[in-house]
């Protein structure tokens, strides 16, 4: 009971909660205080929000259930008019994935909501508690562990020195430090101390070290679709043997060409499907047929025959000599459909790799055999996700029982 002098009993809950649903649906002031069981002088309280001292001079604020000016916050978060709807749904009996549906939101992020921000007195879930422990919870200013730990940040800089990707430094760190989580970061956490040097500590001259050497991070753009003309005696890729789709057997190929400045120079380059190992073709006297032909020729040639059981490559005009390919090396080549690079993936990401050492716009026939061969030799000792984390040479070794 309260005594003379001193605040009331705080405003209930859950009528709270119910008279801020129907304001927010629209339904008069006075109309939901009828409904909630509540005099319309305190319904305006709770609409406005109010302010009392009690006789030991504390002031004691009670926030307003709606017409509160809200923080822009990004739309992947939950908004406080979808957990709204949430609660209402929840209590008319609607499960999680219904839920989910009505609200176009993952079953998992529902499912999430209910879980964290239920209120911990009642157990019931409640929107605007909800929306309040979010916000609470959301707002963490302080620094990050790229920040406070200088162990952390000098082994986070010196991989990307020697031009690992984000993820790459990631599974490394939960290798380096297994019993350290503190020190574990996800890749994104690296990408954001790149790019925004004054929040993650990192060096301001970092992000020339990732492989697009953007100092800002940009949306994907669809690359440009080439329409080559069609070459005579193509095999079609669906006719390719399973093995080489399902990576099970070592030997097949992807191959392509990435170009210099003005198209005027290129390299060529060879991928094995199963390992990931990369093979650089010099092209110092240009990209047509027979440049190309003979590179591949030898290139090719002093590996042993599991090695060479097919080819794939798209419908340039650098493979106009195939057939002699194939009669030379016993190596059947097989073609892409036409603007369809998704179909040889394993050279096209190698390919962005290899933009890292081969900028757009560079004149590639700068570099020799031996330079070709050394940036070979650093893709193909990298560790890959893609091969559970195992490099590619060590891959190849494996499946030559070496």
């Amino acid at each position: 009971m309260a005594g003379r002098g001193r605040p009331g009993p705080a405003p209930q809950s859950g009528k709270r909660e119910e008279f801020a649903r129907l304001i927010t649906r629209g339904v008069p002031s006075a109309e939901a205080c009828r409904i909630v069981g509540i005099n319309t002088r305190t319904g305006k309280r709770w609409r406005h929000g109010r302010t009392i001292t009690s006789s030991s001079g504390r002031r004691i604020h009670y926030p307003a259930v709606i017409n509160k000016r809200k923080r822009d916050i990004s739309a992947r978060f939950l908004s406080e008019q979808e957990r709204v709807v949430i609660a209402d749904l929840q209590r008319a009996g609607h499960g999680v994935r219904e839920i989910a549906i009505s609200i176009s939101r993952g079953a998992s992020t529902v499912s999430r909501e209910l879980r964290r921000n239920r209120d911990q007195a009642s157990g019931q879930y409640r929107p605007y508690t909800a929306q309040r422990l979010a916000e609470r919870r959301r707002a963490r200013p302080r620094p990050g562990k790229l920040t406070r730990d200088a162990v952390l940040r000098e082994c986070v800089q010196d991989r990307l020195e020697k031009r690992w990707s984000p993820e790459q430094i990631s599974h490394l760190l939960r290798r380096q430090f297994p019993a350290e989580p503190d020190r574990h970061v996800v890749h994104e956490t690296i990408y954001q101390a790149i790019y925004r040097p004054d929040l993650g500590g990192l060096r301001r001259d970092l992000p020339r070290v990732l492989r697009t050497g953007r100092r800002c991070r940009k949306r994907r753009r669809h690359p440009d679709a080439r329409r080559p003309g069609r070459l005579a005696g193509m095999t079609m890729l669906d006719q390719r043997p399973a093995e080489a789709s399902d990576r099970s057997v070592p030997g097949h190929w992807e191959g392509d060409l990435i170009l210099g400045a003005g198209n005027r120079s290129a390299i060529g380059t060879l991928v094995e499907r199963s390992s990931r190992s990369l093979i650089l073709l010099p092209l110092p006297h240009g990209k047509g047929a027979d440049a190309v032909r003979d590179a591949v020729i030898a290139a090719l040639a002093p590996l042993p025959a599991q090695l060479r059981r097919s080819l794939t490559w798209d419908q340039g005009s650098e493979m106009a000599l195939h057939a002699e390919i194939t009669q030379t090396l016993g190596l059947p080549v097989f073609f892409c459909e036409k603007a369809s690079p998704w179909q040889r993936p394993s050279n096209e990401n190698t390919n962005g790799l290899l933009r890292q050492y081969f900028p757009k716009g560079s004149e590639l026939r700068v570099h020799g055999p031996e330079r070709l061969a050394a940036v070979a030799a650093e893709l193909n000792t990298r560790p890959r996700k893609s091969l559970g984390w195992d490099t590619p040479a060590v891959r190849l070794h494996a499946a030559l029982g070496l």
